[in-house]
């Protein structure tokens, strides 16, 4: 195997690792390490990225193929260019003051519903004074969507998510895809007090939902998952399979992290046409979420572990409770070690 080591020179300098031996290319594989870095938290708002050339230089990947990666984590949100300073890492967007604009729209709708029944400007003030006291001396319930790729992970999500913030929250689990296809799921989140999603996901469920906030949340490798990686036995030959190459480089890196013991680890693809034959040759397979399809092709007794994530409690008390509790969100702080999220959760 032929490894790259990129050192990004931030604060807390991270090392990136390209595999030459894994059957995906060089620049998918920048990519996702690049844009799960941002997502996890190791790479900052702010941290300026390798030039081209250097990262060129640092690699050996062609020049034009980092300007393709730079363009496609720029097209995401991830990152910006700054006239004559280089690339950085950019700021989570926060739709703030559009769920400002619409939720002035919505008291105007309501104001105008009233005066459409007759209610004099006193009527309406009264009834609005009215209800608003008896929900403050009741207390609420916050209503949360908390959106994800696959629904067993998401709904996993939303359970971890409510058990923290305790009684008094909501959280309905929904998949991406069902924002797209399922206008019903599309209200609710439109309707709900906010959204959670990881930061992968931030910009494109804050397009589906123009006006809601979307809070960005990161996502760690679960307690089970760094539980069943560190008793694998270490004679194991274990393959790493994924649904998505690019996070084909997080999976092993994850698996060389929390299984450092184990000498031997491949990796493949879940649609690959070897993946049968490359089952045969390993002892252990340890697949990402959405790749269940590889429990189909498993030899009779083969162990099989998910490699699965879990939201970091710190981000849900950081970035969520203030909102519940009606102090805004604060900023993310500086964090090292934690594990690259996968939008494969």
């Amino acid at each position: 195997m032929f490894y790259y080591y990129v050192t990004m020179k931030t604060q807390n300098p991270i090392r990136l690792v390209l595999d030459r031996a894994l059957p995906v290319p060089l620049g998918v594989q920048l990519r996702g390490l690049i844009q799960w870095g941002i997502s996890s938290g190791d790479l900052k708002p702010g941290d300026r990225l390798p030039s081209v050339r250097d990262l060129a230089d640092e690699t050996g990947v062609a020049p034009m193929t980092i300007v393709q990666v730079y363009r496609e984590i720029k097209e995401a949100g991830l990152i910006e260019g700054r006239v004559g300073s280089g690339t950085f890492v950019a700021r989570p967007a926060d739709p703030i003051d559009q769920r400002l604009q619409d939720f002035h729209r919505r008291v105007d709708a309501v104001l105008d519903q009233g005066l459409a029944l007759g209610l004099s400007n006193s009527d309406i003030a009264g009834l609005i004074a009215t209800r608003l006291t008896a929900r403050s001396s009741g207390g609420r319930t916050w209503q949360l969507v908390m959106v994800g790729n696959f629904a067993h992970t998401t709904a996993a999500y939303a359970r971890v998510a409510t058990s923290i913030l305790g009684s008094g929250v909501m959280i309905e689990p929904v998949t991406f895809d069902a924002l797209t296809k399922d206008e019903g799921a599309l209200h609710r989140a439109a309707a709900a007090d906010f959204v959670v999603a990881s930061l992968v996901l931030q910009r494109e469920v804050s397009a589906l939902l123009p006006g809601q906030r979307v809070v960005a949340i990161g996502l760690i490798p679960s307690e089970d998952t760094r539980r069943a990686l560190a008793s694998i036995d270490p004679r194991a030959r274990v393959i790493a399979v994924s649904l998505f190459p690019d996070f084909l480089p997080i999976l092993s890196s994850g698996v060389r992290r929390f299984a450092p013991h184990v000498a031997v680890l491949n990796a493949a693809m879940v649609d690959s046409d070897e993946l049968g034959a490359a089952l045969t040759d390993n002892d252990v397979v340890v697949y990402s979420s959405g790749a269940e399809a590889v429990l189909e092709l498993l030899p009779p007794g083969m162990p099989a572990i998910e490699y699965r994530h879990t939201p970091d409690p710190g981000d849900i008390e950081r970035l969520l409770r203030p909102l519940l509790e009606g102090a805004g969100p604060i900023a993310r702080p500086r964090t090292s070690g934690k594990e690259p999220e996968s939008h494969a959760d």
